[in-house]
């Protein structure tokens, strides 16, 4: 291969590869990368001194709101954020309006992503207790990215809370089952925590127990249904303890804005905008959770919203 057949050459950064980090120039051809280390003359040069190169970023938990509220984010105009992010891939969820619950509506969203969406992207079926004996079948479809359960309320209004329920989906498939743990009776027996205009209320009700609840049952679930599941958005020490007990037939990951906000900070100054769910927690979660370990960790209010004090 002679120098001349490559497109760009990156040179002089930190290349981050499956064995580490690398001191390496790298060749791009047609848009893909085509060579690491012995680069020669490429038709452009892009110097990388004291940067690092990442591979591209895999998402697996994004919503772009179509079809049904693309007043908020349609699949365009997010995945065209993704890749200025330096993400190329995305799961996509599905509580949307309508919900991706069937064969139709992914194949609706299917439709409206061809030749508008910016990055490689697939779309998670969401369970319901009403198709969970077709899921198997769901899950195999092509542009799939497996089945996913909400066990407590978030938006939209897919929800499987009840353990039975639960058993049912997990028993139809074979792939891993995204989940959103937490645990529907215990938060709906805290709404008297939540303050209406004050968003430091929001970790109090949906409290770290919600979260350990639900996960400690998903995964006694996902024993006896012998089903790999994948924990989203983890946040709190418990919970990634636990996790970690049960490697096994357990994944989990960590979001980004649960790795970089507190809620001490980021209730007063951004309001309702810091408001997700699981919530953001505090900062003794936060380093907790980005540790990997159990730790120290804050169950009380963390003080009233500035904008409503």
């Amino acid at each position: 291969m002679t120098a001349e057949t490559f497109d760009l050459a990156l040179r002089n950064g930190t290349v981050w590869t499956p064995g580490g980090p690398i001191e390496a120039d790298i060749g791009v051809r047609d848009g893909k990368i085509a060579a690491i280390g012995g680069i020669g003359d490429a038709g452009k040069t892009i110097d990388c001194t004291g940067l690092t190169i990442l591979p591209g970023v895999i998402d697996s938990q994004v919503h772009f709101r179509e079809p049904g509220l693309e007043e908020k984010e349609d699949l365009e105009s997010g995945s065209r954020a993704a890749v200025l992010g330096g993400v190329t891939a995305v799961f996509e969820m599905p509580n949307t309006k309508p919900n991706t619950d069937s064969a139709e509506a992914l194949a609706e969203k299917l439709k409206r992503a061809r030749d508008r969406m910016w990055c490689d992207h697939a779309f998670y079926i969401g369970a319901t207790t009403a198709n969970a004996e077709t899921l198997a079948e769901l899950e195999q479809l092509p542009g799939t990215a497996g089945v996913k359960i909400f066990m407590g309320a978030s938006t939209g209004d897919l929800l499987v809370a009840e353990d039975a329920q639960l058993a049912r989906v997990l028993a139809s498939g074979r792939r891993r089952v995204a989940i959103h743990a937490e645990d529907e009776a215990r938060m709906q027996a805290r709404l008297g925590e939540r303050i209406e205009g004050d968003p430091s209320s929001h970790p109090v009700w949906r409290d770290d127990e919600s979260a350990m609840l639900a996960t400690r049952r998903i995964i006694a679930l996902a024993r006896g249904a012998r089903r790999p599941i994948h924990i989203l958005h983890v946040t709190t020490p418990a919970e990634m303890a636990y996790i970690s007990l049960n490697k096994d037939i357990a994944t989990c990951e960590v979001t980004p804005q649960h790795l970089t906000l507190a809620g001490e900070d980021a209730y007063p100054r951004l309001g309702t905008f810091a408001q997700m769910n699981p919530p953001i927690r505090s900062a003794a979660h936060r380093g907790a959770v980005a540790l990997g370990r159990p730790g120290r960790a804050r169950r009380d209010r963390l003080g009233p919203c500035a904008a409503h004090a």
